[in-house]
């Protein structure tokens, strides 16, 4: 038989798929990427092997998938239409990778993953591999397979005595990992639809959360996130305490009509209080340390670094360049930023830095001012001069 290596999460979509790869003629490896979502691996292990998997890899990615991922988007400030923060979005390409090196090291002939034919998910899955590995087989068994609803994928799995529970349906789509969480389908489906307070997990109802504000202060080395409130945490820890400390005051929810890659608009709820308190409190501590030409150019250079983490372009030339400008940019902002947070709000109310272009002699009305103002009427004929009539 040949060997494909299936991203498994123990789900129907995927149990299933061992199944009929089986029946197509493939030994299946499982693979499973612990990217913070809080499965029981044990369990899906022993899953994946009950169902015909003839091996099963879990690998921890949630150190690798922050440092590599999560922090280099954090310094583009890279946000997908102004509102997503690309969670899901920029674990896939980290997935697929080690997928591709998973089925190299095992002489498998294909991979395999379990993302549908409307998604975004399986872009991010085959571009990535096709980068690494051309010639490897990509097999999409819920694009090709004969099942045309749930129920008959349930009655193949009754009819295989694949070991999942199937009476239980959520009629959500949720995805989790350590940075975020995603919800769609469902009520979702109409955008004029509120969305349930029953399907939030990471984010307290705000008018179940505290009357008091609290206030956090996150440190930043050049760009990304070292400390809270003056306390070093390793990368991982940082974004579990930041969406402890947001989602407890209910900051963290986004509920966004985007365009997906294949075309289609999709309705999406998501939970992101790490991503949004450290991109607010980024963009404060860029504001306060870049010129403002830098400033000015780099927003579309943010845009389009969403853009193709979005679309599934991790990997691709321009992204590394990107990286590069943003290293660059990111030299100097270190310092320190304080958040009010309070019922769903986030709010900047303080900023600090070494290299703050700030000068408070230029910038006040008091008696400390050393501005010219005189010099502000030449100042205004000469910019004004080029759109004269004469």
């Amino acid at each position: 038989m040949k060997k494909v290596v299936l991203a498994y999460s123990g789900g129907l979509d995927t149990s299933c798929a061992i199944k009929w790869l089986e029946d197509k003629g493939y030994d299946s490896i499982a693979y499973c990427a612990d990217v913070g979502q809080g499965d029981d691996f044990e369990l899906i292990k022993k899953r994946a092997l009950s169902t015909g998997a003839s091996k099963v890899y879990v690998l921890d990615l949630k150190k690798e998938f922050v440092e590599d991922y999560v922090f280099p988007a954090i310094k583009a400030s890279a946000v997908y239409e102004n509102k997503y923060f690309l969670a899901t979005a920029l674990s896939r390409p980290l997935i697929a990778k080690h997928q591709v090196l998973i089925a190299k090291q095992e002489k498998a002939n294909a991979i395999a993953h379990g993302c549908t034919g409307k998604g975004n998910d399986q872009v991010r899955f085959e571009v990535t591999a096709r980068l690494m590995a051309p010639k490897l087989e990509i097999i999409a068994p819920v694009r090709i397979w004969e099942f045309k609803t749930r129920d008959q994928e349930i009655d193949y799995a009754k009819a295989k005595k694949i070991p999942i529970d199937v009476t239980k349906k959520s009629p959500y789509s949720i995805d989790l990992n350590v940075y975020g969480r995603s919800i769609e389908c469902g009520v979702l489906e109409d955008p004029w639809n509120e969305p349930p307070e029953n399907i939030f997990k990471l984010t307290k109802n705000p008018l179940k959360a505290s009357n008091i504000p609290t206030y956090v202060e996150i440190e930043f080395n050049k760009g990304v996130p070292v400390k809270v409130d003056g306390k070093a945490y390793q990368p991982v820890t940082i974004i579990e305490k930041l969406n402890q400390i947001a989602g407890d005051n209910a900051v963290g929810r986004v509920d966004m009509v985007e365009n997906r890659l294949v075309g289609i608009k999709s309705r999406e709820i998501y939970e992101n209080p790490a991503g949004t308190v450290i991109h607010a409190a980024k963009h404060e501590l860029d504001c306060l340390v870049l010129d403002r030409e830098t400033m000015s150019h780099k927003q579309g250079l943010s845009q389009k670094y969403a853009q193709l983490t979005y679309n599934g372009l991790w990997d691709t030339p321009l992204k590394k360049e990107l990286d590069a400008y943003f290293n660059k940019v990111n030299e100097r902002v270190t310092g320190v930023v304080r958040l009010k947070l309070h019922k769903g709000n986030c709010m900047v109310v303080g900023r600090k830095s070494k290299f703050s272009r700030y000068k408070e002699e230029l910038a006040t009305y008091g008696d400390k001012d050393v501005f010219d103002q005189k010099l502000a009427d030449g100042f205004i004929q000469l910019w004004g001069m080029p759109y004269g009539s004469g």
